[in-house]
């Protein structure tokens, strides 16, 4: 369970580069969305590191 949360993390931070950029979407004018998959995964990269697993 642990693993797939990073997995999903990992593909969440890449979605949001690749929106931040502008590879999908309006690039940095885009709405708040992209920034939300990034808190997302923030949060659950925090969460593992909280319970003293390795991000890895």
């Amino acid at each position: 369970m642990g693993n797939l949360l990073y997995t999903i993390a990992v593909i969440l931070v890449i979605i949001w580069a690749l929106g931040f950029f502008g590879i999908l979407g309006a690039g940095i004018a885009t709405n708040g969305l992209i920034h939300i998959l990034l808190v997302i995964a923030v949060i659950i990269v925090l969460l593992r590191i909280i319970q003293g697993k390795k991000p890895l």
